[in-house]
Order: structure tokens, then C-alpha cells, then sequence
């Protein structure tokens, strides 16, 4: 197998996240739309400056990236539409990388966006993959919920997790987004708010679950001469990877795509989990982060609970963790889902990241999972990034 390249003289600056709202009127075009236009505007540039433009979305049906260059004005050079969910922020990122590496677009925008009617998260459900509805619906067993449900029970039995380990994680995460002005959660959650909670699908209960919600963010790749020139704070990509349907023959998942290509990561980079000043893992339920953290190499598989009942994932602990309240306390706005760990992990090593900056914040590691079929998340990605200060 040959070396991976790695990514010298590329560049992602100009964060930006949406706040984010409960239930909106909108269309996600608008949302989308929003966040680009802030992005751009962050970084002194108009819609037709940009050359290259990918969207990940869940709720811009009929259209797809091809539609929005005509309804936002944008004539790239270079398209992509990344319907890969959770994992959709890295692996956007690194496409756009390689394509800027390659001289096939000079600045790309990097957006992901979704709206939240009143009843879109049913119909979203409803029709989300065939897997589901051939092997699951028709007995009455849909919906992430429950498919987590049979996870966190079975990883619970296999490493003796108790629901106080995924607390910590939940309530951790509650007190980072009281610091964050975009959090939808704004009320202070204790370990027994969290233990009494009502049960949605055992060992599920109320505040394991993320809250479906509408929002938008968005990033720019380009080269680091271009940041240099345009005066804009910006990280440098040190290593990314991705996979999909990473063990499919396990009976259930335990383990992603991480563990194939998680030494891989690090060779690129130059460096190894003990140098990482924060980490953002996808989030919509703890029991996910768990695995995100054994399989990214901080410690041994069925290690999170133990790793993690000795360290403090807030702002201002030893081991910053979704550091602006990660889906579980911010909300989980569709696609946007994918990349709101990476935003936040730009806006902390360069140091721009306000009320949830993390002191000295140089490398982060952003991990993301997507594509929940009947019984397993087929995609999963991650990336290092490192500030310039």
C-alpha cells in the first residue's frame, strides 16, 4: 500500500456555525445559504471568488449540491455532495484538500445544513436506507433510539459500563455548552438529573439522546499562502482518514472503521493520542464517544469507562472533550451534525473560539460516524488539526 501524501500548504480557516433552532419554516437551501454567506463574509470573499463547494445535507431533496450552485449563484470549477452524515465534516474536509492540493480549485467552501419542521424527523426516518426499511420497520423496531439502545446494553454487558460512565460524559458536555452561546441545552445537568431522567429505549433515557434541531455550519479550504495573504487565522491538516463498512462480519458493533487506519492517522501527523490538547467526537449518544476514544488509541477497547472516570472532559479539565456541548447539549442539526465538532475544533486552535477556548489549545483530534443503517454506522472518518500559534 502506498504512503498516504500528506496535506503541506493547505489550509482550513473561517468557522462558522448557524445558531441553531428548534423547529424552523425554513428550507435547508436557506440554512445552507446562511452559513456560507457568513463564512465568505468572514473571510473578505464573494460567492463568485469561490471555486470549489460541497454540501452535505439531509432535507435539500429535491436538489442536491448541483441545484444550490444555481439558487446561491456560485459557478465552481469543482462540486461534491457528501451524503455520509456524521462523517460527512472530515471527509468534506479532505476532499476539498485534495482537491485544492491538486490545483482543481483554489477555495473551497465546505457547508452542511438541515432544517427541522414540525414533523421532518419521522419523515426523515421513514425513508433514511433500505436496510432499514426491509430488515427493521416492518416489525415495528425503527429509529436510532432503539438501535443504540441494543449498543449501549450490549457494551454495557461486554465492558461493565454503567449509566453513570455515559453520565459523566452527558453532564461534562452540559457544563461546556453553558459556555456556548449556539447551545440549544442552556440548563445546568447534574449526574442525578441524569441517572433519573425517563427512559426512552433501556438503557436509553432522556438525556443519552440527541435533540433533532435546524442549524447550518460551514468552513473554507484553501491554500495557506491565500490565508497568509487574506489575514486569516487558520489550522493546518496534520492527518485525516476514512472508512466504510468497516467489520461488517461483527454481530454488533463495538468497534468502527477507526481501528483500521488509526496508526495511519498518527504516522501522518507526527504525533500520538497523549499530544492532543482537546477531542471532538460525533455524539449523538455517549456510548458512541466511548468507542471513538478506544478506538482512536487513548486507551484499550472496553478502557473508556475507566480512562474516563479519572479525567475531566470540560473546557477546563485534563481531557477537553466536545468542547462546545458536542449534539448531546448543542443540538444536532441534521448533516450539520458532521461538522459541528470540526468547526469547533478550527475556531480552538486558532484560538478564536470565545467563552470555550480551550488555554493553549494547539493540536485537536475531530472524529465522525455517520449513516446509521438497521444495526451499525457504515461510515466513519477523523482528522488532526493544528493551530499556527
Amino acid at each position: 500500500m502506498a504512503r498516504r501524501q500528506g496535506y503541506d500548504g493547505v489550509v482550513v480557516t473561517a468557522p462558522v456555525s448557524v445558531p441553531y433552532e428548534r423547529y424552523s419554516i425554513e428550507t435547508a437551501h436557506w440554512w445552507i445559504a446562511r452559513a456560507l454567506r457568513a463564512s465568505l463574509q468572514a473571510a473578505g470573499l464573494k460567492p463568485l471568488e469561490i471555486d470549489g463547494f460541497t454540501v452535505s445535507s439531509f432535507t435539500l431533496s429535491p436538489d442536491t449540491a448541483v441545484g444550490l450552485t444555481q439558487h446561491l449563484g456560485l459557478c465552481p470549477r469543482w462540486l461534491d455532495h457528501i451524503p455520509m452524515g456524521g462523517a460527512s465534516g472530515v471527509v468534506a474536509l479532505r476532499r476539498a484538500a485534495r482537491a485544492v492540493q491538486a490545483g482543481d480549485a483554489d477555495i473551497v467552501a465546505c457547508v452542511a445544513g438541515d432544517t427541522n419542521h414540525i414533523d421532518s424527523f419521522r419523515t426523515l426516518l421513514s425513508g433514511f436506507s433500505r436496510f432499514a426499511s426491509d430488515a427493521s420497520y416492518p416489525y415495528g423496531f425503527g429509529g436510532p433510539n432503539v438501535n443504540f439502545a441494543l449498543l449501549t446494553d450490549r457494551y454495557m454487558q461486554e465492558f461493565n459500563a454503567t449509566r453513570e460512565d455515559f453520565g459523566r460524559i452527558c453532564v461534562a458536555q452540559r457544563d461546556n455548552a453553558l459556555r456556548y452561546p449556539n447551545a440549544m441545552m442552556k440548563k445546568p445537568l447534574t449526574l442525578e438529573d441524569y441517572l433519573n431522567a425517563r427512559a426512552i429505549a433501556d438503557p436509553i433515557a432522556l438525556f443519552d439522546c440527541v435533540m433533532p434541531c435546524a442549524g447550518s455550519e460551514a468552513f473554507l479550504v484553501m491554500r495557506e499562502d491565500e490565508a497568509i495573504k487574506r489575514d486569516l487565522p487558520f489550522a493546518r491538516i496534520k492527518g485525516t482518514i476514512e472508512r466504510h463498512n468497516a467489520h461488517a462480519s461483527d454481530p454488533i458493533q463495538l468497534r468502527g472503521g477507526w481501528t483500521l487506519d488509526v496508526d495511519d492517522l498518527y504516522d501522518m501527523a507526527g504525533c500520538a493520542p497523549t499530544d492532543m490538547d482537546l477531542v471532538q467526537t460525533y455524539d449523538d449518544y455517549p456510548v458512541i464517544s466511548m468507542m471513538q476514544i478506544e478506538d482512536l488509541g487513548f486507551c484499550e477497547k472496553g478502557g473508556a469507562p475507566e480512562f474516563l472516570r479519572s479525567r475531566d472532559m470540560t473546557v477546563t479539565g485534563d481531557f477537553p472533550h466536545n468542547t462546545n456541548g458536542g449534539q448531546l447539549s448543542a443540538g444536532q442539526a441534521g448533516a450539520a451534525g458532521g461538522f459541528i465538532g470540526l468547526v469547533e475544533a478550527i475556531r480552538q486552535v486558532t484560538g478564536t473560539a470565545a467563552g470555550t477556548q480551550v488555554k493553549d489549545a494547539r493540536r485537536a483530534l475531530v472524529s465522525g460516524f455517520g449513516m446509521i443503517n438497521y444495526d451499525r454506522g457504515v461510515c466513519s472518518s477523523a482528522a488532526i488539526l493544528e493551530g499556527t500559534a
